[in-house]
């Protein structure tokens, strides 16, 4: 494998770490503390694309750089709503339901993650955006990095989340762990759906609770809000399909031709989540030349609820600084 770059290797977020290195929170008491709490600036709308209706929510100018928020499993657009607001003076914050998701309406053609990409890159085209970073957490960022392999179009930059890549390292690896069984059971044709439906709330919970940093680390109102958003049949099934296409996410993946890309590259990991050295190298090795990481102190892998100060703050590192 070819050695990672120092300068791209994982800093720690020292930007929030205190001094000595020793984790502190960088809004002080509580993950929600000092930030801006005003959620009167969110604005909603329909956008039409590639026979999809996306629910798109935005804050701030469209004069300032463009921020787009890629949610994940089991998530909608909220999952971003409090670093939406506290990036919102200096960017144009977009959020959207992924399609099939929420409030967005139309199923996608397939649920692999370049054609998921084909239709963000539509999405970014007809809202007019310019000078764009792309941030996606979990099955999101498997959409951002099929967006920057695959030259869906221009960005800025780019932020991947608390995510393993199918086909990338360490892939084969997170596969084999036995504390992420959900990988295979979500890929067992119509089962999940069967024995999910009309117990979201309950099932969902379970991955809140287990693979957060604390088990209050996904609020109530979050909870409530993604177990709506799941509430549809159609969508239910949409989430365990992201799932079923990871065998057609690895042969892109690893067929992938397209040249290396040396957009700017954040990956962000919950300290709780283990050691972030493999996934840089991988990334590198997969063609993101220019990648660099960064860990959340006291975070597991749901990142933007968990600790939202915190992931606001690294992103308006990297992004503007």
């Amino acid at each position: 494998m070819t050695p990672l770059p120092e300068t791209h290797r994982d800093n720690r977020c020292a930007l929030i770490l205190g001094a000595g290195g020793h984790a502190a929170n960088a809004w002080g008491a509580g993950p929600h503390a000092g930030t801006n709490s005003s959620e009167d600036s969110l604005r909603h709308r329909r956008v039409d694309v590639q026979g999809i209706s996306f629910h798109v929510v935005e804050a701030g100018s469209a004069e300032k750089p463009a921020v787009v928020f890629l949610h994940g499993w089991p998530e909608d657009w909220s999952a971003f709503r409090q670093v939406m607001v506290d990036l919102s003076e200096d960017a144009h914050v977009i959020a959207v339901d992924l399609p099939g998701i929420g409030d967005s309406q139309g199923l996608p053609r397939t649920n692999d993650k370049r054609t998921l990409a084909s239709y963000v890159a539509s999405l970014v085209g007809g809202l007019g955006l310019l000078d764009v970073t792309l941030v996606g957490h979990d099955v999101g960022g498997q959409i951002v990095y099929s967006y920057l392999r695959f030259d869906s179009g221009p960005l800025r930059k780019a932020v991947i989340m608390n995510v393993v890549v199918p086909g990338v390292d360490p892939w084969t690896e997170v596969k084999r762990n036995s504390k992420i069984w959900h990988f295979a059971f979500h890929a067992v044709p119509d089962l999940p759906e069967k024995l999910v439906w009309g117990q979201q709330r309950a099932y969902f919970d379970y991955f809140y609770d287990a693979i957060s940093a604390r088990k209050d680390g996904v609020k109530e109102d979050a909870r409530k809000a993604y177990a709506n958003a799941y509430s549809r049949r159609e969508a239910l099934h949409v989430g365990f399909e992201w799932y079923r296409a990871f065998a057609q996410d690895v042969k892109d993946n690893l067929s992938n031709t397209e040249p290396p890309v040396d957009t700017p590259v954040l990956y962000l990991r919950g300290d709780h989540e283990g050691d972030i050295q493999n996934y840089l190298e991988g990334f590198y090795e997969s063609g993101l030349l220019n990648v660099q990481g960064c860990v959340i102190p006291e975070c597991g892998h749901f990142a933007p609820d968990e600790q939202p100060g915190q992931v606001g703050k690294a992103l308006r590192n990297f992004i503007f600084g």
